[in-house]
């Protein structure tokens, strides 16, 4: 019996399986069937019991499980606490999903050709900068802003990203549907004239003018987003970061945005 468990425990080492997600794992050492180490092809390396890795349902977090892209990893940051998705995994996914999920692109064509950095593709390192980053102020919801410190982005990393109040975000959103090949602000209307207008705060339009040609609309558009924006970050001023605050008041408007 003794010889028979030996030559089993023998036969089981350098077994070879695949889990869910169809990583490549081996076992490396097996001590009985509630003992045993798996290294997983990239490295990675764990214990388990015997019939979980028979089964396949060993989790490597280094699996890119997020959109095909995105991984755990191992350190500190949880996905969850107490049952409820933490708020730095819920950004990360979403910022994933609009890069990553071409289902997401189709109803949000702005997306298409947007990507992460290589290194947030790993929760941990996106998490350690979100609690470095992320503030609040009052009830408003905060968004991950790529393009608003620089202007037409499309990278989401480090250096291009900060956190800004939804009515702020809201000022820098484009609709270029609603104007066909106008340009930005500018609307052409049954008389022939050419309506400059402006989304404000609270969801509101504000009707700048008439005007003969789109360009003589556009201008006053322009005059009156870039004064509406230095506005708003004086409103804001004491609450956001610098690094916004200036970003919004050198903002220009252009005709081609």
């Amino acid at each position: 019996m003794e010889q028979t468990i030996k030559q089993r425990n023998k036969n089981r080492l350098g077994e070879v399986n695949y889990n869910t997600n169809g990583s490549r794992m081996q076992i490396i050492k097996y001590n009985n069937s509630l003992d045993v180490v798996v290294k997983f092809e990239d490295g990675y390396i764990t214990t388990c019991q015997y019939d979980a890795f028979k089964k396949g349902i060993l989790k490597n977090p280094y699996d890119k499980t997020i959109n095909g892209v995105g991984y755990l990893a191992e350190g500190i940051y949880e996905s969850y606490d107490n049952g409820m998705v933490t708020k730095a995994y819920q950004v990360w996914c979403n910022m994933m999903t609009r890069c990553y999920n071409e289902k997401y692109q189709e109803k949000f064509p702005t997306y298409k050709g947007c990507t992460v950095c290589t290194e947030w593709h790993n929760y941990q390192v996106f998490a350690k900068w979100f609690y470095k980053n992320y503030y609040e102020i009052d009830v408003e919801q905060m968004d991950l802003e790529k393009d608003v410190i620089h202007k037409n982005n499309k990278i989401y990393s480090p250096e291009t990203c900060i956190f800004a109040p939804h009515s702020i975000n809201l000022l820098f959103i484009k609709r270029n549907a609603m104007r066909g090949n106008l340009p930005i602000g500018v609307f052409l209307q049954g008389s022939g004239k050419y309506l400059a207008s402006c989304s404000i705060l609270h969801r509101k339009i504000k009707r700048i003018g008439l005007f003969d040609t789109s360009e003589e609309a556009f201008a006053a558009y322009k005059k009156f987003k870039e004064q509406l924006i230095k506005d708003v970050a004086d409103e804001f001023k004491d609450k956001i970061p610098k690094k916004l605050y200036n970003a919004m008041y050198t903002y220009e408007v252009e005709i081609t945005d």
